[in-house]
């Protein structure tokens, strides 16, 4: 069995990943940081030198990888890879999926202070960063939907949540 989680950046996919993991003795892999590892730089640098559409590319194929040849992994996704190519059909066939629905102002909350180390909002601003989550979630929205499960994170500890998704299991 593998599980997914999905849901928009700092929603707490890989902390809720690692706990869950740990918790249920399975692999974790956090996507972005395996394509970081297999590209040889950071997401940051692979959007700068190479741009989105060269990183979405890989991002389904390192999925398709990942999700084909392990099983018992827990595999937390970066917040666009169920929206592009078809990563929703290779997530829905390999896996159980669990959507971590954060509203927009807890992911402002967490977005805020660290803006530059994610590459979708590091130009948007502080003072355009909640237009710009509620504009992206309600274009995600509909594929995060599609998923097995949804758990609300709003006002949980990791902990909570990890316990949520294992009673879904």
């Amino acid at each position: 069995m593998n599980i997914v989680l999905m849901g928009y950046m700092a929603s707490g996919k890989s902390a809720i990943g690692k706990v869950l993991a740990k918790k249920l003795n399975l692999q974790f892999i956090d996507l972005d940081v395996f394509i970081e590892e297999n590209e040889g730089v950071t997401i940051s640098e692979l959007f700068q030198t190479k741009g989105e559409i060269y990183f979405r590319i890989k991002e389904g194929e390192y999925l398709k990888e990942i999700l084909k040849k392990n099983t018992n992994t827990v595999i937390s996704c970066g917040g666009g890879t169920p929206c592009y190519g078809n990563n929703l059909e290779i997530i829905k066939k390999y896996s159980i999926s669990f959507y971590l629905k954060a509203s927009i102002n807890t992911i402002f909350e967490r977005l805020k202070n660290e803006t530059s180390e994610r590459p979708l909002v590091a130009t948007i601003g502080v003072e355009n960063l909640k237009e710009y989550i509620a504009k992206h979630l309600f274009e995600r929205n509909e594929f995060y939907e599609k998923s097995n499960y949804t758990i609300s994170v709003d006002h949980k500890t990791i902990e909570t949540i990890e316990e949520e998704v294992v009673a879904l299991l």
